[in-house]
């Protein structure tokens, strides 16, 4: 369909053809968008959302929890876990809901938290803004393809969520080498987050001892520090006033297993998962809470930094 768009061109910009300023009129052809907004998050099988990079001023529960989003034939999927991070769902995550695309808006119907309209901006080749009127709120999402996705990387990233994804750690091992510690007694521990920082429970019930009768004898501050250099490098510290700070360096053996070693008296603890939180719910699950009340929401992150060389010299 042809139209007709009115130009005004004025006498300073075009002082060299005319002293005056002229009306030009140019008849051109109407040219659709080039890729409609179901094509653009369709184009990426994952998209990350970059907390750090997103203004939250107000609680969207489902988008603050998840890690990625994946927009499939109609179906909203989700990885809000590290637990199975990259394996469930194929590395999609789980069902939580259904999406709508036209125009520049993007509606995500949540099965626990309700319908959010959001309008869509292509920052970037592989960046989109979902800005959500009502609550004033942006968030950055950066498209990938499973392929290419490094779920290594946002796991070891977001580690401490990870151990916040059991009720309870119980030490199934300890090392007959290393010197005799006080840690050695702590047969349990939770990592609990209260949006305000992260906290810390230990036990020294039996082993065996089921969670919901475990006596927590003590809280506290944890940590989880970066080592500079390698991201797969961790040092978990647990503040315990009586003991002062414990450092571990930590390793995951698999997700539900973690290694903690204590480089001051040489001794390896290994500790398992007890009550997998499953943050959401299944896709059978009965009964609908907001996901909020399931879990602390993401924020953004400010992860210290354990220099390599203090590293070195827990060893």
């Amino acid at each position: 369909m042809k139209t007709i768009k009115l130009l005004f061109v004025s006498f300073l910009a075009l002082a060299s053809f005319s002293a005056c300023t002229n009306t030009v009129y140019i008849e051109d052809d109407y040219v659709e968008p080039s890729i409609t907004l179901n094509q653009l998050i369709h184009s990426y099988e994952l998209w990350y959302i970059d907390i750090n990079q997103s203004t939250v001023n107000g609680n969207i529960p489902f988008m603050q929890i998840a890690f990625t989003l994946s927009f499939r034939n109609g179906t909203l999927y989700a990885n809000n876990n590290m637990v199975g991070f990259g394996s469930n769902g194929n590395g999609y995550g789980i069902d939580v809901g259904y999406y709508d695309a036209y125009g520049s808006t993007l509606q995500l119907d949540h099965d626990l938290d309700g319908v959010w309209n959001f309008s869509v901006q292509q920052l970037g080749t592989n960046t989109i803004e979902l800005y959500n009127y009502e609550t004033d709120s942006s968030f950055v999402l950066r498209g990938y393809q499973r392929s290419t996705f490094d779920y290594d990387y946002v796991f070891y990233e977001n580690i401490h969520y990870f151990l916040q994804e059991y009720e309870a750690w119980e030490k199934v091992y300890t090392s007959q080498e290393g010197a005799i510690n006080d840690f050695d007694a702590e047969n349990f521990l939770a990592f609990l987050s209260d949006g305000y920082g992260d906290t810390f429970l230990s036990s020294i019930d039996g082993n065996g001892t089921p969670v919901s009768n475990i006596y927590w004898d003590y809280e506290g501050i944890y940590e989880v520090l970066n080592v500079d250099g390698d991201v797969y490098a961790k040092v978990l510290t647990l503040d315990y006033d009586y003991l002062g700070n414990e450092y571990f360096e930590l390793y995951v053996i698999n997700d539900e297993t973690v290694e903690l070693y204590h480089p001051y008296s040489g001794t390896t603890y290994r500790f398992k998962g007890r009550g997998y939180i499953q943050y959401m719910r299944s896709a059978n699950a009965k009964g609908k809470t907001s996901s909020e009340e399931t879990r602390k929401l993401r924020v953004k992150e400010n992860n210290r930094t354990f220099k390599a060389e203090e590293f070195k010299s827990l060893k």
